[in-house]
């Protein structure tokens, strides 16, 4: 079996066919995968952080099957200053849409980062505005809806503008034996 931890980096695809030519894919990475790996739920173009790939089968259902609650956690830099009151909204769970229907998030835990981790630089960086303060914070749910995590915050009236997973069940950036990995960086377990 061959496992991989990879940063994935902003604007790449998680996969490796290119829908167009100028797709940047997990085939662009300077590293020969086995053909039968492939990446363990995804991360949005412009999301970044810990990726997972495996060609154990077994691992894959268990850390996406719903019944496992596989956590997953995200450092996010959004506009503005959430208040304490919009943090708690998101905690309970918020109504978003996806593909035209009302969905109700399930319970998670949000916060405040006070000491944001050194993460690599974005590539392009995020817009820049002096009137508009910017807030970290960090969200671990369990369940994992397409574009989720946004549309939370977007519910709240506070766009993401970065957002890095660094945790998928128990791998998590930062602690042993993973460090955080430079973007596009990659671990075979």
């Amino acid at each position: 079996m061959h496992t991989y931890i990879i940063y994935k980096p902003y604007g790449m695809l998680s996969q490796f066919t290119r829908e167009v030519e100028s797709h940047i894919t997990l085939k662009d990475l300077d590293y020969e995968f086995e053909p039968d790996v492939y990446p363990v739920g995804r991360l949005d173009s412009d999301s970044e952080g810990l990726l997972l790939l495996t060609n154990d089968t077994s691992l894959n259902q268990k850390l996406l099957s719903p019944k496992y609650k596989s956590p997953k956690t995200y450092h996010i830099q959004v506009e503005g200053i959430p208040s304490d009151d919009a943090l708690k909204q998101i905690a309970r769970g918020v109504t978003i849409r996806i593909k035209g229907k009302s969905i109700n998030t399930q319970p998670c835990t949000i916060g405040r980062v006070l000491t944001v981790p050194e993460f690599p630089d974005r590539n392009p960086p995020i817009r820049f505005r002096k009137t508009v303060p910017t807030t970290w914070l960090i969200i671990t749910l369990s369940e994992g809806k397409n574009r989720q995590v946004r549309r939370m915050l977007a519910s709240i009236n506070h766009p993401v503008l970065r957002l890095i997973r660094t945790q998928f069940a128990s791998y998590i950036f930062g602690q042993e034996p993973l460090r955080m990995l430079k973007s596009g960086e990659i671990i075979k377990l």
